[in-house]
This record gives structure tokens, sequence and C-alpha cells, in this order.
């Protein structure tokens, strides 16, 4: 085991997810019968090192009390904000930082992520003391473009440079930081009027280090519909090979 230490977690959950243009907010959609939602804070509360796991949910969420995960004795629901990090927040307030330090932070729509790359996350933080992410390197010739447009034909822009890939990576969850440090650091910035993406850019901007730690590519963000068969793929694949 990577440490004796437990660990306790926080998965914003308020959003909507209008890009999957479902009937319901994205982490209620179903896989193998089970919600996204559920499979992802199942799989965070699965793992030996994560005793409980705070739930960021919508002020009008009328899906969650209806699920087993609300009567769950090791998953705290919070209220979330109108942004991921306005949830973050709310969920690290309820935080007790002298039994939990450290703290993760993982997207809800992240079902597939292995307790295998989560170790590697803890004993690599752990390890150098600071904070970090998982992330996957970039492989693919990169572009930045001009004139998005975004309709029922799809998404379309023009090429305005190729973008040099190397030393760039794709910023997984879950992210792990000091509970103190990121509160601070996303408060401050929130103050400061900066735009945070993530916990690490929360940290970046407070001028603190971030490991990026590597991982498997399974752990994919459900974001569009395609994503739904994909993630379904990934887990019915890791199901097999646990058995």
């Amino acid at each position: 085991m990577v440490s004796a230490q437990k660990f306790i977690a926080i998965v914003p959950a308020a959003g909507v997810g209008k890009r999957m243009q479902a009937n319901c907010p994205k982490q209620y959609l179903c896989i193998n019968n089970e919600t996204i939602l559920s499979h992802t804070v199942m799989r965070l509360l699965s793992h030996p090192l994560i005793s409980q796991v705070i739930v960021a949910l919508g002020v009008d969420d009328q899906y969650f009390a209806e699920s087993a995960l609300a009567q769950h004795k090791d998953i705290i629901r919070v209220t979330g904000g109108t942004e991921r990090v306005n949830s973050v927040l709310n969920g690290l307030k309820a935080v007790d930082r002298k039994k939990y330090p450290w703290v993760l932070v993982h997207d809800a729509a992240r079902p597939c992520v292995s307790h295998q790359d989560i170790d590697k996350l803890i004993s690599q933080c752990l390890s150098n003391d600071y904070g970090g992410i998982l992330a996957t390197p970039v492989r693919d010739t990169m572009k930045r473009g001009v004139g998005f447009q975004d309709n029922v034909k799809g998404a379309c822009s023009t090429i305005a440079s190729t973008v040099e890939r190397e030393q760039l990576w794709h910023a997984l969850t879950p992210q792990m930081y000091k509970t103190d440090e990121l509160a601070t650091a996303i408060e401050k910035a929130l103050e400061s009027g900066l735009n945070i993406t993530d916990e690490a850019s929360a940290i970046e901007q407070a001028n603190l280090p971030s490991l990026l730690v590597s991982a498997s590519s399974e752990n994919i963000k459900i974001t569009h519909p395609n994503d739904l068969a994909l993630a379904e793929f990934y887990l019915n694949k890791q199901n097999n090979n646990s058995n």
C-alpha cells in the first residue's frame, strides 16, 4: 500500500452537461444500469485509501436523493456553485482539515479512473510533499484555431498555427493537493477575478509547484454522446480484467 494515511475526495457534480444533449444532467445517465455518478463515486470509495467522498450537487438536483448514494454513510453532500471552482470550494469547506490534510478532486464524469493511477498520484504527491494531477502526454499534432463555430452541423474553426506538442499534457483527474493550500489558492484566485478551470490552475496562480503524473488514457471525461459508449467499453474491460 502506498500510505497508511486516509484521504477524502471531492466530486463536483453540479453541472448540467449541455453538450450531452440529454434529458437529465450527464452524471445521471446510466451505464450498465448504474449512473455515471454512482460509477465514479463508488470507484473512489472502493479504493482502500479513500474513506469519504464529498459530492457537490446543484441546488435544483432532483436525482441524487433517489439514488443509493444518498444513503451511503461515507458520502457527504454539499451544495455546489455556479462554476466547478465554486463547487470545489464548497466541498473544501466541509473537509475536516486536521483529519484530511490532503484532498483529491475528481470529475463526476470520469468513471474509468483506475486504482493503480490513484495509487501513483498519492505516492508521488506524498513523496514530493506537494500536489499534482493525473495527466497524459499529448500524442497528436496540435493546431491553434480561430473563428470557432459550434452549431447543429458540428464544430469547426480555421487553423491559425501548429502548436509544438512537446511537453504538452492532457490534464485529467483526480488532482491532489494539500487541503489548506488548495482552499487558499482558490479563494485568492476568485478574489482576483482569475479564470480557474481546474485545481491545478489555482495552484499555478499561487506560484506553487504541481506534479504531472502519467496516467492511463482510459480515464476519459464523458462530455459528448459518443463518450458514453467508450466509457461503457472501458468499464466492461476493467471489470473483466478484475475477475
